[in-house]
């Protein structure tokens, strides 16, 4: 599927979407309040979390093609605030450095390279757009002060986990199905589900009928394949089960 934002407005968004994360950390009561969103991590534990994904990633973009990833960086992490926001300012500009030298199209290990979302400069980027994005929602979750999604980035989104999350050649272990996804911002995606895997596209007048379809807001949407809504919080058609299979799937390739 892959149609998505421009590689220099993929790095834009990264530069945004952390100065919001950095902003719900600093507001929130203290870095040992809760992530409700994430069980048992508080929101010094999503810091780490994310900062120390953005510097693992940087090091497998520069790192070009390979075959398996770097070590993490098992570097302490700081626990005072002011600290601390000054070492995830520092794990996103890392990233993003790297990204820029790269280019979009430079090769690199992906955890998602048998799927749709191209194992590249570009597929990281759109992934850790994203990645904040979510991990954003968290933190202002935590600091009990939600903001909306801006939308188009949160369409884009459901795009990018159906490519990366919900795209593999691994046989579906159920009866063939497909998934129709629809956000009330007039965008809709199918997923098929049958023995050659799981493959995400636009959906298409002609496309195959739902055997179950979901419809919210392209924010829902994407809170929900993340895991931080449930199919309750969504109007669901057809047969839920095929939702139910498909969040209790994890394929082996």
């Amino acid at each position: 599927m892959t149609e998505s934002f421009e590689y220099a407005a993929l790095l834009q968004l990264i530069g945004e979407r952390s100065a919001a994360f950095r902003s719900a950390v600093a507001a929130a009561p203290s870095l040992e309040a809760p992530v409700p969103s994430c069980p048992e991590w508080t929101l010094f534990d999503l810091v780490q979390h994310l900062g120390t994904g953005q510097r693992w990633w940087a090091a497998i973009v520069a790192a070009g093609p390979a075959e398996a990833p770097p070590a993490k960086d098992a570097g302490e992490v700081p626990r005072e605030l002011e600290a601390l926001l000054a070492w995830y300012a520092e794990s996103n500009e890392l990233l993003l450095s790297a990204l820029r030298k790269a280019g979009p199209e430079r090769q690199c290990w992906a955890w998602w390279r048998a799927g749709v979302s191209p194992a590249n400069a570009w597929g990281v980027a759109r992934r850790r757009v994203h990645e904040v994005l979510v991990h954003t929602y968290d933190a202002q979750l935590a600091a009990g002060a939600v903001q909306p999604m801006p939308a188009d980035v949160a369409l884009d989104g459901v795009a990018e986990f159906l490519d990366t999350c919900n795209s593999t050649p691994a046989a579906w272990p159920h009866e063939a199905a497909t998934i129709h996804y629809h956000a009330t911002e007039g965008r809709s995606w199918l997923l098929a589900l049958d023995g050659t895997g799981a493959w995400p596209a636009p959906l298409t007048d002609d496309a195959a009928p739902a055997s179950a379809s979901a419809t919210g807001t392209a924010e829902q949407m994407l809170l929900f394949v993340w895991g931080r809504l449930t199919l309750s919080d969504l109007h669901i058609e057809g047969d839920k089960q095929v939702f139910e299979h498909l969040i209790a799937w994890e394929p082996e390739e």
